[in-house]
């Protein structure tokens, strides 16, 4: 490849980088301007610094505090994307490393149901909910968390542990250790980079999933992109203090990607070099 051709494409991937990285920065620097300031049109750059939005998503005037809503989230993404591990590990073992008839079929099953619109199943959902005496519950969320994540972990995973020796999971057998031993002391170690970036994609949609949340929940079980729909009254949008709490409900995804920002990248470009 030519400098003038690499030249290029760095030049693009910079580009490409910039224009998906000012509107956050846009936000954030929203986020320290008053509500008159954020709101001029056209904006000012040189419009003076204040933490007020911050304050106001924090409570300080008398609001309702985030912190109930961003544990609801942490509990339900965490424990959710623990469950989506515990259940696509076994099931990509058996697509991609134990003989499946027909896997390909099973894995396009696993993918079809992510066809489906949520707003169909939104209903019966809530009905079944509502039957059952969960609305307003935390671990509704997580089971339903669960069941729509698993489909893609299982069928990113698949990809995965077929990338793992086979000869060390014989050998692992020979020397007498069973499935969970194998899975967890063999095939998880070697397949950690696409573990790692499979919890991270799971964790992510839990985290910002809305529609379920805004329509089985209510107080105990509100989540963070629940509660920051509150930020939009009859009033009016307050921009500074929703661009305040969307980068603050953002942090948590920001920093899960960058401490596993090694593991992600090994992980969605394993198997892509021989």
């Amino acid at each position: 490849m030519s400098a003038l051709r690499r030249g290029g494409l760095g030049l693009m991937a910079w580009l490409t980088g910039i224009v998906f990285f000012l509107p956050v920065a846009w936000m954030a620097l929203t986020s320290f301007h008053s509500e008159a300031d954020a709101a001029a049109n056209p904006p000012s750059f040189a419009a003076s610094l204040t933490l007020d939005g911050y304050r106001e998503f924090f409570g300080s005037g008398g609001g309702a505090r985030p912190w109930p809503a961003l544990i609801n989230s942490l509990v339900a993404s965490a424990a959710s994307t623990l469950l989506v591990l515990l259940l696509a590990l076994p099931a990509a073992y058996a697509l991609s490393i134990r003989p499946v008839r027909k896997w390909t079929d099973v894995l396009f099953f696993f993918l079809s149901t992510k066809m489906l619109p949520a707003v169909a199943g939104l209903l019966p959902i809530y009905l079944f909910a509502k039957n059952a005496g969960m609305l307003d519950n935390i671990w509704l969320l997580v089971v339903l968390y669960t069941s729509m994540n698993l489909p893609i972990a299982v069928w990113m995973m698949q990809s995965f542990l077929a990338e793992v020796p086979v000869a060390v999971i014989e050998a692992a057998r020979v020397d007498g250790a069973r499935l969970p031993v194998i899975l967890a002391r063999v095939v998880a170690p070697i397949a950690l980079p696409g573990i790692a970036a499979t919890a991270l994609i799971c964790f992510i949609f839990s985290w910002n999933e809305l529609l379920f949340a805004r329509v089985l929940t209510g107080v105990v079980a509100e989540t963070a992109p629940v509660f920051l729909t509150g930020f939009i009254t009859s009033q009016g949008l307050f921009l500074a203090k929703v661009c305040a709490a969307s980068l603050v409900i953002s942090l948590p995804v920001l920093a899960a990607g960058f401490a596993a920002q090694d593991k992600l990248v090994q992980g969605l470009s394993l198997g892509a070099v021989k």
